[in-house]
């Protein structure tokens, strides 16, 4: 048959044609580019280096890898256990705390983006002569069953009511999207969030 290409076009000029290609990106490819450091930026790691991390209101210093969250800083370096490691991938909220008084997942920040801002963990709550009245009010609801995602809706709870001191049903509903419990517990979760806004407002409604 006729294997002269048709309209300048042909199976053997295409693959020769990639072939060229893939040999001049090799080439290309051969040696890696190094990344420029931004201006004033003073590379750190990868060994461990000293930060001083704020948390519940007290300076505390230890070495971190740069690479090191806040969640594995404050479970093996601090043994601050309370905020739990569970998806690892910033989805389910159990390792929720607050930084500068706003809800973060502590698998999603590193521990030395952190260091310099005020750092509020569940072990935080324990400090008062009584029960948080956060804490209170998941008791009172048995808002919590196997309690493996408490410490998160408790933190969450306490940076949710920062911002709504006087929350209805339907916005605790659509505010605490972003904690999951495993036990399916979210009924009693709400009906705490409702009474821990209450007892803070001085039991007054509305």
């Amino acid at each position: 048959m006729d294997s002269t290409p048709r309209k300048g076009f042909s199976r053997r000029g295409f693959m020769q044609g990639v072939g060229l290609g893939s040999a001049a990106g090799a080439g290309l490819l051969e040696s890696e580019a190094d990344a420029q450091p931004a201006a004033g930026a003073k590379p750190v790691g990868p060994g461990e280096v000293p930060i001083t991390l704020q948390i519940n209101g007290k300076p505390v210093k230890l070495s971190v890898e740069p690479r090191v969250t806040l969640l594995d800083a404050l479970r093996n370096k601090l043994n601050m256990t309370g905020a739990k490691r569970v998806c690892d991938r910033g989805i389910c909220g159990s390792c929720t705390v607050l930084i500068d008084n706003k809800v973060a997942y502590a698998c999603s920040v590193l521990a030395i983006d952190a260091e310099g801002k005020a750092i509020q963990t569940i072990e935080g709550l324990s400090a008062g002569p009584g029960l948080d009245p956060v804490v209170a009010a998941f008791v009172s609801h048995d808002a919590s069953q196997c309690g493996y995602c408490t410490p998160g809706f408790v933190m969450a709870t306490k940076g949710f009511l920062a911002r709504n001191a006087a929350p209805t049903y339907d916005d605790v509903l659509k505010g605490f999207g972003g904690n999951l419990c495993r036990c399916g517990t979210y009924v009693g979760v709400r009906k705490a969030v409702l009474e821990a806004a209450k007892t803070a407002r001085g039991g007054k409604n509305g």
